[in-house]
């Protein structure tokens, strides 16, 4: 065997159990939402077909730690890490869902240098905190879909989503 046929057989074998896969996910779908399994998501949102019913765009896109919003409804506060990820640029979670009255904390990790969380519409911003265990909060009263961002690292990808419902 070649090399030439190495590389074929390995495509084939890879793509016929990617085949094998969507067939099968088409066939569980079962209902006549557009094969989505009637969770409201037609996977064209830009999130990667998630399974939550929360539309970002394409706010996640370079966030390598982004797998759907976390429910963190039924908590009066909740933390969210920031400078967590192998560089230390990234919110862990990156995306919660709470509900209105709920403070969100976001506790500094001390890894990745200097971080923000500084809301992409103006309502916060933390200015920027160094060092581990500073803390900065906001309490969010009103429904809607809050984007933030790490000045400094929003290339990076260093960014979360507060969803209030």
């Amino acid at each position: 065997m070649t090399v030439h046929d190495s590389s074929k057989r390995r495509f084939l074998k890879a793509t016929g159990g990617a085949l094998t896969i969507g067939l099968l996910a088409g066939c569980l779908g079962g209902d006549d939402d557009g094969g989505n399994g009637g969770n409201g998501n037609s996977d064209n949102d830009g999130n990667g077909g998630n399974g939550d019913d929360h539309d970002f765009g394409d706010w996640f896109d370079n966030v390598d730690n982004y797998d759907g919003v976390e429910d963190y409804t039924g908590q009066d506060e909740v933390t969210v890490m920031n400078g967590t990820g192998p560089n230390g640029y990234q919110y862990d979670p990156p995306a919660i869902v709470v509900d209105p009255g709920t403070t969100v904390v976001w506790e500094w990790t001390g890894d990745g240098g200097g971080h923000t969380v500084t809301d992409d519409d103006g309502n916060f911003d933390s200015g920027m905190l160094v060092d581990e265990g500073e803390t900065f909060e906001h309490t969010f009263d009103d429904e809607g879909t809050y984007r933030y961002y790490c000045e400094p690292h929003i290339n990076m990808g260093q960014k979360g989503a507060v969803v209030v419902e």
